[in-house]
C-alpha cells in the first residue's frame, strides 16, 4: 500500500516554507499496544517525520560517538564503516588506555579524516562519553554501541524530527543479524533475541505515538541535540548517578531518557526500514545474562522514573502505565493463570457451553497477545513461525529473570 507524503522546500531554518512536492511513502501502519492484555490501537502517522527537500539539519551537523571496550576491534570495523559511509562531520571513538594503540591501528586502516580517538583510564561508559562531549561541535550528537550496522539512509530520517525545536532525542528502528545457518540451538537463541527486539520496536512505537514516551531510549543508537549532552548538570548527572549509595556505571541509555523527560524535551522513534539499524546478540545461553541485565536496568530505571522523579506521571501517562508499571505487573507466568482461574469460577452459574466458550475465547485472546508483537518479523521471515512456541514458553521463564533480577539489583554496576 502506498500513500502520498509532503515534502517541504526551506530556506534553511524551521517554518520557512517556499514550495511542496509531492514523493510516494507507505501508508500510515496501525501499531497495537499490549499491556498486561489490554489491546489499545494507534496510528503512525509518517507525516508527523517529514523529510525537507532542503534540511536544517545535515550530515554535516552530526558527530558520532561510541565508546568501546572491545577486546578484537578488527570485529568492529564493518560498524565503523557502515557508520562511516553515512558521512558525518565526524566519528567520535573512546576506549581505556590499555586499548588506545590496537584501536588507532584500525581506525588508521580505515584512512578516514573524519574519525578521532581518545582514551580514559578506566573503562567506564558514562566517563568514556563524557570525555567525547566537550570536543563536539555539531548540534547533533548520536551516540551508539560499537556493534551496529547502520543503513546509508539512516541520517536524513533520524534528523528529520529535530525540525521540531522541541524535540530533544530521536530513536531507531533496530534488528538483530539474523543466523540462518548451523545448529538448531543457536538458531533458536537468535530467534529469541530477534524477538525481544522486535517486542521492543513494537511496544515504544505505539507509545511514542500515544503520548510521546518509552521507557528508554536505546543507546544501540540515538541522535541527542547536542546542547543538552554537554550542559554541565547533565554531565554531572550523567557521571555520579546513584543506586543504593553506589556509583551506577550501566544504565546510561535510562538516565539520558529520564533526563529529557524531566526537562520538557519530547522524543522520538523513527520506525522506518530507511531508519533501521543492525544489531548482535548472544546466540547461545549468555543471552539470559544479558535478559538479566536488562531487567535490572528496567527495576532501577522505572523505579527512579516512577517513585523518585515522577516526570512521567503527568508528562506521559499511556506511557506509565503500559511501560513502566508493567514491570512491576508484567510476570505472565503468574497472572496469565490467575486471569483463567478467575474466568472459571466466575461463570460456574453459566451454561457449560457458553463457560467453555468463554475459555477459550479467553485463551484464544492470551495466545493473540503474544504473537501479535512478532507478525512484523514472521512477516519478514515466514519460516520462522516455528519458533513462535519456544518464543511463548521464554516469555514465562522470563518472568522468573525479572523476579531473580529485582532481588539482585545490588548487582550489574559496571560497564
Amino acid at each position: 500500500m502506498m500513500g502520498t507524503l509532503r515534502i517541504t522546500a526551506t530556506s534553511g531554518m524551521p517554518g520557512t516554507i517556499h514550495k511542496i512536492k509531492t514523493v510516494i511513502v507507505p501508508k500510515p501502519r496501525h501499531r497495537f499496544a499490549l499491556p498486561d492484555g489490554e489491546l489499545a490501537f494507534d496510528n503512525v502517522n509518517l507525516a508527523d517525520s517529514i523529510l525537507h527537500a532542503v534540511p536544517y539539519y545535515t550530515a554535516d551537523d552530526v558527530t558520532v560517538v561510541i565508546p568501546t571496550i572491545h577486546e578484537n576491534f578488527h570485529e568492529i570495523r564493518p560498524s565503523l564503516e557502515s557508520i562511516l559511509a553515512t558521512q558525518p562531520h565526524e566519528l567520535i571513538i573512546i576506549t581505556t588506555a590499555d586499548k588506545l594503540d590496537d584501536l588507532l591501528r584500525v581506525s588508521k586502516a580505515l584512512s578516514s579524516p573524519r574519525i578521532r580517538v581518545f582514551c580514559t583510564q578506566y573503562a567506564n561508559k558514562r566517563i568514556q562519553v563524557c570525555k567525547a562531549l566537550p570536543k563536539i561541535t555539531t548540534r547533533i550528537t548520536i551516540l551508539a554501541d560499537d556493534d551496529v550496522t547502520w543503513p546509508s539512509t539512516i541520517l536524513p530520517w533520524i534528523l528529520a524530527p529535530f525540525e521540531d525545536t522541541k524535540i530533544g532525542g530521536v530513536g531507531t528502528c533496530q534488528r538483530v543479524k539474523r543466523v540462518r545457518e548451523g545448529g538448531l540451538g543457536l538458531r533458536v537463541w537468535n530467534w529469541l533475541g530477534a524477538a525481544y527486539i522486535e517486542r521492543r520496536n513494537f511496544e515504544i512505537s505505539a507509545t511514542h505515538n500515544m503520548d510521546g514516551g518509552t521507557s528508554c531510549m536505546s543507546g544501540r543508537t540515538g541522535a541527542y541535540r547536542s546542547e543538552i549532552l554537554q550542559d554541565y548538570e547533565f554531565r554531572e548527572g550523567f557521571m555520579k548517578e546513584e543506586w543504593r549509595g553506589k556509583i551506577l556505571k550501566a544504565d546510561d541509555d535510562n538516565f539520558v531518557s529520564r533526563w529529557l523527560v524531566s526537562h520538557q524535551w519530547k522524543t522520538w522513534i523513527q520506525y522506518e526500514p530507511e531508519c533501521e539499524v543492525e544489531t548482535t546478540l548472544e546466540n547461545n545461553i549468555k543471552f539470559l545474562f544479558q535478559c538479566l541485565r536488562w531487567a535490572r536496568s528496567n527495576w532501577r530505571s522505572n523505579w527512579t522514573s516512577l517513585i523518585k522523579e515522577r516526570y512521567v506521571w503527568k508528562q506521559q501517562l499511556w506511557c506509565t502505565y503500559a511501560l513502566h508499571i508493567a514491570t512491576f505487573t508484567s510476570l505472565a507466568f503468574v497472572f496469565d493463570f490467575l486471569i483463567l482461574a478467575a474466568l472459571w469460577r466466575g461463570t460456574e452459574c453459566w451454561n457449560p457451553v457458553y463457560r467453555k466458550f468463554a475459555l477459550y475465547a479467553q485463551l484464544a485472546f492470551l495466545g493473540i497477545s503474544k504473537v501479535v508483537k512478532l507478525l512484523g518479523l514472521i512477516r519478514r521471515y515466514p519460516s520462522d513461525v516455528v519458533y513462535v512456541p519456544v518464543s511463548i514458553l521464554f516469555g514465562y521463564f522470563h518472568g522468573l529473570i525479572k523476579i531473580y533480577a529485582g532481588l539482585t539489583l545490588y548487582k550489574d554496576y559496571q560497564w
